[in-house]
């Protein structure tokens, strides 16, 4: 089975190469957009007036995931304009560094006037992922941006996260108006399906616990693998033609062109998905607006 360290392996130099001029491009249009904007009380140029109400921007029944790619050296002010632009209520991110996030935060309520709670699940303390003091290395792992208050939260690890410890998080939150358990996880890499069998195994019977769920996250899988099968069991894509058969039509979310990223959706319905690509991660955004009413 086809992953992403397997073509990564196939097609490092091009890939970089290809990054690298997506960065440059990148860099460019955020250059350009803090010269020409106002400044704020913050003194941080602003790409646009700030609103009244930084709530009222926020699409209220939308979410999404992003793989924010790690290490890459990608900017946080192009990352948090990517985020604002389609401004979800709950955005769950993996590959996050608490740093990185933070600093995310803060361009996204001054720059964009969007104001997010945030929960972490990290799972590493990693100098070489996310730099700090060599005794105080930065936390690594999986965070929750969400308009509304977040409780009731858990941060697990996996028993065997393959060749990196993974897990999972999971909070209680507001989307569309309405009470929801929302998780965010990251699956084992690598050609470690067997490890990923295990990993779906745990976050499945946890998930089953709750009668209305959200499940995002970079699950190192495509749709029809067989690690995958216990989500599936339980929940559907937010891509109404995705599904783990021959008959599905997925929308890959990588650089390298296979699904990774899910909104696996129970007892929450659906409207629409999109999958935007950014020049800031060799994941896509990966964004769904849904009804739970």
């Amino acid at each position: 089975m086809e992953t992403s360290d397997d073509r990564c392996a196939d097609g490092e130099e091009a890939k970089v190469l290809g990054r690298s001029t997506r960065l440059l491009a990148g860099a460019v249009l955020v250059a350009c957009m803090v010269f020409l904007g106002s400044s704020t009380p913050f003194g941080t140029p602003s790409a646009r007036s700030l609103p009244v109400d930084a709530a009222e921007d926020v699409v209220p029944n939308r979410v999404a995931t992003w793989n924010l790619c790690n290490p890459c050296d990608a900017s946080n002010v192009g990352r948090a304009a990517d985020i604002a632009e389609h401004a979800p209520q709950v955005i769950g991110m993996q590959e996050a560094c608490v740093r990185d996030v933070e600093s995310i935060r803060q361009h996204l309520e001054h720059l964009h006037g969007l104001v997010y709670h945030v929960k972490y699940g990290s799972v590493l303390r990693n100098w070489g992922r996310c730099g700090g003091a060599p005794w105080n290395p930065g936390g690594y792992g999986q965070a929750i941006l969400s308009a509304a208050p977040m409780t009731d939260a858990v941060n697990v690890e996996y028993p065997d996260g393959g060749s990196e410890d993974r897990g999972y998080m999971a909070v209680t939150t507001t989307v569309d108006g309405r009470s929801v358990r929302v998780f965010n996880t990251h699956f084992a890499e690598r050609r470690q399906e067997e490890i990923r069998v295990d990993q779906a195994a745990v976050l499945a019977k946890e998930v089953a616990r709750h009668d209305r769920t959200i499940v995002l996250g970079d699950f190192n899988a495509v749709p029809d693998a067989p690690e995958l099968a216990p989500m599936w069991s339980l929940a559907d894509d937010a891509d109404p033609d995705c599904r783990p058969s021959s008959t599905g039509t997925c929308e890959t979310t990588t650089d390298w062109r296979s699904k990774f990223d899910y909104v696996f959706l129970r007892d929450v319905t659906a409207l629409s998905q999109r999958v935007e690509p950014s020049l800031y991660s060799d994941h896509d955004l990966v964004h769904a607006d849904l009804d739970l009413r």
